[in-house]
């Protein structure tokens, strides 16, 4: 199997002093060479200790999922013959209580919109398509939230 690695950095001239506020901005560094920004949450961090224009690790595991199953659904429909002119996703992630109590992202929906060139498949091909894409998603494995491909 492959190795994926990030660089995360953070730091302050002013450290993280007990009690004081302080950024939670940071960056992401990959290896082709991309920085992105990132911070916690504003749902978790008020700003300004939180940066709102800034990627937070929720909002990437939800584009994370996304990503991985339109490239499996991409890859499956053009070997089956399908031509994708378009996918778009509006992803939504959940965050709520696990039933051992755990808090994380329990749900992840994915609401993707496909023009395929014609000839189109059924609704039960493409249907089809999202489970083949489902099963071989490697961040969809990876987790315990339940992931559907329809709102």
């Amino acid at each position: 199997m492959a190795t994926f690695t990030a660089e995360v950095e953070w730091s302050s001239a002013e450290g993280t002093i007990p009690g004081a506020p302080y950024s939670r901005a940071h960056t992401w560094r990959f290896d082709g060479g991309l920085a992105v920004p990132a911070s916690a949450s504003p749902h978790a961090v008020p700003v300004p200790e939180s940066d709102p224009a800034a990627v937070d690790p929720e909002e990437a595991l939800v584009a994370a999922a996304s990503s991985c199953h339109m490239l499996w659904f991409l890859a499956i429909a053009a070997t089956q013959g399908w031509t994708v002119l378009r996918y778009r996703d509006r992803a939504q992630g959940e965050l709520g209580r696990f039933p051992d109590g755990g808090e994380g992202m329990v749900a992840i929906a994915l609401r993707p919109e496909i023009v395929f060139a014609d000839p189109q498949p059924s609704a039960e091909e493409c249907d089809a398509l999202h489970a083949q894409a489902h099963h071989r998603c490697y961040i969809a494995n990876s987790l315990r939230a339940r992931l559907t491909w329809r709102a």
